[in-house]
């Protein structure tokens, strides 16, 4: 029980020493980022655009959330990098391994906490992110470009394939969302890659999860190439299983959605014949990057105990060169894989991966 209680108390001592540089590291990273980026932005919004100040200021709150998840991997190095190294400066780290307590062991609370991090950065990022951005870019289009916010949807193309070939293709003229309602439909069929039917409707209506069209021709297209007309219609349901909303969203920026409704939209782009490698892409890197904060966490905490200055400066500098060294990785990973040379898991997870293993070999060399 002893044992139990003081492992308790090693645990506590080791986050409370992390505590502190965390809280510092995710104010003095996210003043990086803003003031590297948006505060030039901002400037020319004032500046050129004459764009009002409490305009500025929602436009620097709607994009602090995504900030926010960028740096806690970074604050979390710094973190475990400074506590560490003070841990290492006042010869603590050599007590407890001269009491039998190995540096894996003291380094249990640290992975812990990074992994709780973890999963509230996960949870953040799939919940308060996408909305954010979803803000920013509404502000920015309506009262930054003074673009009025359009209810309707014109030219929506929408394919769909079967065992690797095309078998409709569907083309709405204007689609409003909110009644849900499309005017000038036209509706090509194919049989084994060939057209073979042509249906036209003036109109179509979204009621009780169907679409029902109005008033249209169906025409037959004949090997030789020839149409002819079929029959007409006052009413008839159109097979089309997509929502008003899921079909205005077909193309919805990544960004502003999360990890299932990415999921949704690859699933929808894949029925309509479109490119979803780019999607797969986002998806995995998605849930790839919050990882970083562990490894990052146990990259920082072996490098803390090397011989060196540990002071706030020296420490931030020393973070900065890491985290700038992970994320040049993650950029070409992301890059290759987008352009297809390597698969899609190994560029969303390679720079995890990497600094995994390089974080368990110094921690290997620090118990020695």
């Amino acid at each position: 029980m002893a044992g139990f209680f003081s492992r308790k108390i090693l645990d506590r001592y080791v986050l409370g020493e992390m505590g502190q540089p965390f809280c510092f590291g995710m104010m003095a990273f996210a003043v990086l980022f803003v003031a590297g980026g948006l505060l030039f932005e901002i400037a020319d919004l004032i500046i050129e655009r004459g764009v009002s100040f409490f305009v500025v200021l929602r436009l620097f709150l709607y994009r602090l959330p995504s900030v926010v998840v960028v740096v806690v991997p970074m604050a979390a190095l710094l973190a475990a990098l400074l506590g560490f190294g003070r841990l290492s400066s006042q010869s603590e780290l050599v007590a407890l391994k001269a009491a039998g307590v190995s540096f894996q062991r003291v380094l249990r609370p640290v992975l812990w906490g990074a992994l709780m991090v973890t999963f509230v950065t996960i949870l953040f990022n799939e919940t308060v992110v996408p909305l954010s951005n979803a803000a920013t870019d509404q502000l920015m289009r309506v009262e930054v470009y003074r673009q009025r916010p359009s209810l309707i949807k014109e030219r929506v193309f929408l394919r769909e394939e079967h065992d690797g070939q095309l078998s409709r293709v569907i083309y709405i003229d204007k689609l409003k969302t909110r009644v849900g309602r499309m005017e000038k439909i036209l509706v090509q069929e194919f049989d084994k890659g060939r057209l073979s039917r042509i249906l036209s409707s003036g109109g179509g209506v979204w009621a009780d999860g169907v679409w029902t069209l109005e008033g249209g021709q169906v025409f037959e297209v004949t090997p030789a190439g020839d149409v002819t007309l079929l029959m007409t219609f006052e009413r008839q349901k159109i097979p089309l299983d997509l929502s008003p909303e899921e079909i205005e969203r077909s193309g919805r920026d990544p960004d502003t959605m999360g990890i299932f409704e990415l999921l949704r939209q690859i699933s929808l782009v894949s029925v309509q014949g479109g490119d979803v490698h780019p999607l797969w892409v986002s998806f995995h890197t998605r849930l790839a990057f919050p990882w970083a904060t562990v490894v990052l966490a146990l990259v920082g905490a072996t490098l803390g105990v090397r011989p060196h200055r540990s002071g706030a400066g020296i420490g931030v500098g020393l973070s900065v060169l890491v985290a700038f060294a992970y994320y040049v990785v993650m950029s070409f990973s992301r890059a290759l894989a987008q352009g297809g040379n390597i698969p899609v898991l190994v560029g969303a997870w390679l720079p995890v991966v990497l600094f995994l293993v390089l974080g368990g070999f110094l921690a290997r060399r620090a118990n020695g």
